[in-house]
């Protein structure tokens, strides 16, 4: 009896012990698992006009995600970040989060970009703004904001100059700057020191114009219509050589920052440019009244603000699973939460390209951008849909033109090698 209860004794006492031995390994686990590992994002932001304000976004998400560090490197403005961020890819150091314009671009970039079909905001996005980032039945890119540009210009300065309506025509702004110059006013602050205001931007109103901007496109790449012997391209010349007879002095040294603080202070009374400078017209003129009006090439097409998504959220796929899982958490805090949402529209001025966030107080220019685009009455960018290159020498041709390098008709020339090159690759 003895012995039998000595056993027993001695049975629960060893499987009480190999069950406290157990319990240890299972709570330090469970003890480990409660601890988040640090992640560092790296995010490219392009948008040089809300580099401070994107810094404060990032510093509102990580006090409500303390394992996130959020390090940000803005480009954009004067500096071509392209190339660049090139290098960083191929070194396979690239940032986790950048942008790309999408269609040809992001073709071009396919075997970078994270699908992000199943990501929450996607129901809420504007399902045309979706399709440059759309391809293989896949979503790859959140878009950022939509845009508008044109010409943006002083209400004051017009007043002054005595001009009382908009100018729509070529003829009619000619008009107008030389009533504004006749006032003592410079009419227009020209800074065409970066190709993509030229390659990019003025380029597309020509192709913009054309009946059916697509079908323009292909019959280019076929050869079947060619830019010397379309009109457009050849206004837009004209119109280019308005704003250099009524401009500021030195076109080719003034960068984007210098042209846009020469309109903000009142120094010229148009400038080429749409409505994501609103912050930094808030910033020097916080109660400027200014407008938009459309970049006319002639006196027969119909003028209209040009407005698109101009760049969308991308996440990298060469970042670690646990980065892009950051990544994609971040994106869609900045579109679905009320502090992502309010820095959005209160303090980038964005116009949002989703359905569940209101836009108010965006200031005179998104509200124009907003009306043109709910009436439909807009022209849309076709540079996503340019052979990959072309827009650079586009903006290089521009510039030589603009340094009388190169004659007006060598200048169409140009484009018409450039387009040729790029679509033959």
């Amino acid at each position: 009896m003895k012995r039998k209860t000595r056993f027993i004794l001695s049975t629960g006492l060893l499987s009480l012990f190999l069950s406290a031995c157990q319990t240890v390994p299972e709570m330090q686990s469970n003890h480990t698992d409660k601890v988040e590992p640090k992640i560092t994002l790296t995010v490219r932001n392009p948008k040089v006009e809300i580099s401070t304000q994107f810094e404060q976004m990032a510093n509102v998400y990580e006090k409500s995600h303390p394992n996130i560090k959020i390090d940000i490197h803005t480009v954009g403005g004067a500096v071509d970040d392209f190339s660049d961020l090139k290098a960083e890819i191929a070194a396979g150091t690239g940032p986790d989060i950048f942008t790309n314009s999408g269609y040809e671009t992001a073709k071009a970039w396919q075997h970078y970009l994270e699908d992000l079909s199943d990501q929450p905001w996607v129901k809420y996005a504007y399902q045309e703004a979706l399709a440059p980032m759309t391809f293989g039945g896949k979503i790859h890119g959140m878009p950022m904001n939509l845009e508008g540009y044109g010409f943006i210009y002083n209400k004051d300065l017009f007043q002054k100059a005595g001009i009382d309506t908009v100018p729509t025509t070529l003829t009619a702004l000619t008009a107008a700057a030389e009533k504004l110059q006749r006032a003592g006013i410079t009419p227009f602050a020209t800074g065409y020191y970066e190709e993509w205001k030229l390659g990019d931007h003025l380029m597309n109103v020509a192709f913009a114009q054309q009946k059916d901007p697509a079908a323009f496109i292909q019959n280019l790449n076929n050869r079947y219509e060619t830019i010397q012997s379309t009109p457009e391209f050849n206004d837009l010349i004209s119109l280019l050589d308005v704003t250099l007879k009524y401009g500021t002095r030195n076109p080719l040294t003034t960068d984007y920052n210098m042209e846009v603080d020469l309109f903000a202070s009142g120094k010229a009374a148009m400038i080429q440019q749409g409505n994501w400078i609103q912050p930094m017209i808030d910033q020097q003129s916080p109660h400027m009244n200014i407008g938009f009006l459309p970049i006319p090439l002639n006196d027969y097409s119909k003028s209209k603000l040009v407005v698109s998504v101009p760049n969308y959220w991308v996440v990298n796929t060469q970042s670690p699973p646990s980065q892009k899982k950051a990544a994609k958490e971040f994106l869609n805090w900045m579109v679905s939460s009320k502090q992502g949402q309010t820095f959005m529209t209160d303090r980038f001025k964005f116009i949002p390209a989703f359905t569940h966030i209101e836009a108010d107080h965006l200031g005179p220019l998104a509200n124009e951008t907003i009306y043109a685009y709910k009436k439909e009455n807009i022209l849309h960018a076709n540079w996503f849909h340019f052979p990959s290159g072309v827009k650079e020498e586009f903006g290089a041709a521009m510039q030589l033109y603009i340094g009388k390098q190169l004659p007006r008709k060598q200048l169409l020339d140009e484009f018409q090698k450039s387009w040729e090159r790029a679509s033959k690759d």
